[in-house]
This record gives structure tokens, sequence and C-alpha cells, in this order.
């Protein structure tokens, strides 16, 4: 069994299949852009979590650690959700293309 380091996780060969690889480097971002590149790495980093929490929930055998890794995979779910929110507030632009996808999704699936 290998054991990789991703970020903070520590994972077995084959769970982190979903997980993102790309280190975020924030040192050469402008000053203006510093707060949305912010928000993005945590949406990043809690993305990972719940691909990785629900990962591991779907490899063990016992219902309660199931459970509880299911219920931690839902809570960073609710801090995307934050980091989103306070995203949106700082790049209009964000929200508006988060529009039009949804819209080219719903054109796209009405086919």
């Amino acid at each position: 069994m290998n054991i990789y380091i991703i970020g903070s996780f520590h994972i077995e060969e084959g769970v982190n299949d979903l997980l993102s690889k790309i280190p975020i480097n924030l040192e050469n971002v402008s000053k203006e852009d510093i707060d949305k590149q912010i928000l993005r790495a945590g949406i990043i980093a809690e993305l990972d979590a719940v691909n990785l929490y629900e990962q591991m929930a779907n490899l063990t055998g016992d219902a309660d650690i199931k459970a509880i890794l299911l219920d931690i995979a839902k809570e960073e779910k609710t801090h995307i959700g934050e980091f989103q929110a306070l995203l949106l507030r700082l790049d209009p632009q964000q929200g508006l293309e988060l529009e039009a996808g949804a819209e080219e999704v719903e054109e796209e699936l009405s086919r």
C-alpha cells in the first residue's frame, strides 16, 4: 500500500483519484485579486475535502464511520457555499458566468 501526501491529506493509493494535485501559490497574485484568489483556493480545498471524505466513506465497511464521513463531507459542502457567497460579492462576473453555465446546461439537456 502506497501513501501519498497531498496538501494536508495523507491518503492511500487509489483514494486520491479526485483530489487536486495543483499547489496553490498566492505569492504572485495582485493585491486587487488576492481576496478572490484566497476564496477560490478555499473552494478548491473544500472540494478536495468533500472528495476525500466521500471516497473514504465508500471504502469503509463500518456503518458508523461511513455516516460520520458523509456528515463531515456535507459540512464541507456548506463551507464551499460560504466561500462562494463571498466570492460572488467580490467578483460579479463569476455570478454571471455561473448563471450562463446553468443556462447552457438547461439548453443542452432540453434537446
